[in-house]
């Protein structure tokens, strides 16, 4: 009897040695996920739980991700600690931590849930170029136009400048830093840009606009019974400093006619003057000024005349140079 009973007891204890030996050999299984504490805005320290495991973990780690959505994330370098201070770079993204649990079997991973979208940081980023709105004709107003603009903006500052024709040489307009500008007769010719520069309470950044259309002069306007006045540039003259422009007037009328004059060169700002002669049918006339000094230095200097009579009719433009070597 005690022959039959030892393989019997023998047999017993040997299943159970191999039973408990499955039940111990499993890594830890997660049962609640682990939780984010904390808010989730650049500065701010979030915490994770550790949640709730089966089969005893003796130990776990922590890696913290950025996350477009809860299928698109990235490891954050250096991000391991049960704590993470929230950082500049996840401005614009949602965080979540990955909780590893371990015994001596194995190991398991959870995740959190996603915080909240962590408000960007840092100064303001365009992303779609300021434009100009409006008809670029002397005498229209044209509008500056944001563009797209990332961070925040809080407000807007800006600045208008005076471009060639090609939009590629530019100056500021002293004056011009509102939203809208009323476009004048220095600026013919050529195009206009606006700088538009985006503030918020961590800096501020100036993007320049795409560039208006060529302006274009006033329009003629045709008044019946009346014919618009006519000029010819005759000579253009330096003497020292003082420039001397002679030209010829006609109109159909005794009339005081305005003949406005404007001077340019390549990337400064173009200055405009006006002169009143009385044709009386035509009339040879000759004024003279100083061109402001940036006019004065090396390279071509430009005068242009248009003539316009009382009723806005106005005459072609008419130009002459001279270079500075």
């Amino acid at each position: 009897m005690r022959n039959r009973l030892v393989p019997a007891l023998l047999g017993t204890l040997v299943a159970g040695l191999v039973l408990a030996s499955i039940a111990s050999a499993a890594a830890p299984v997660n049962s609640a996920a682990p939780t984010i504490t904390g808010v989730a805005k650049v500065g701010s320290t979030l915490t994770v739980s550790n949640g709730t495991w089966s089969n005893s973990p003796t130990n776990y780690t922590y890696q913290w991700q950025r996350c477009l959505s809860a299928t698109s994330c990235t490891d954050i370098a250096n991000g391991v600690g049960q704590s993470y201070v929230v950082r500049q770079a996840d401005g614009g993204m949602r965080l979540r931590a990955q909780v590893n649990a371990l015994n001596a079997d194995g190991k398991g991973t959870a995740s959190s849930d996603l915080t909240a979208v962590v408000p960007a940081t840092g100064a303001p980023v365009n992303t779609v170029r300021p434009s100009v709105s409006g008809d670029a004709i002397v005498g229209s107003t044209l509008t500056a136009e944001n563009g797209t603009w990332t961070n925040s903006p809080t407000s807007y500052r800006y600045q208008w400048v005076q471009c060639d024709h090609f939009a590629a040489s530019c100056v500021g307009i002293p004056g011009a830093t509102g939203k809208t500008y009323g476009v004048r007769f220095a600026d013919t010719s050529g195009t206009l840009r606006v700088d538009v520069t985006a503030r918020n309470a961590a800096g501020a950044t100036t993007r320049r606009s795409t560039p208006s259309d060529v302006v274009e002069p006033l329009p003629v306007i045709h008044t019946a019974g009346n014919k618009a006045p006519t000029i010819a540039f005759l000579s253009l003259k330096r003497l020292g400093k003082r420039v001397y422009a002679r030209f010829r007037v006609c109109d159909d009328a005794p009339k005081g006619v305005t003949v406005i004059e404007r001077d340019s060169k390549a990337r400064v700002l173009a200055y405009v003057r006006r002169f009143t002669v009385t044709p009386n049918r035509c009339v040879v006339a000759t004024r003279s000024w100083v061109p402001a000094p940036r006019f004065r230095t090396r390279g071509r200097f430009v005068v242009t005349l248009r003539a316009v009579d009382k009723s806005r009719a106005s005459s072609r433009f008419v130009s002459r140079s001279l270079v500075k070597r």
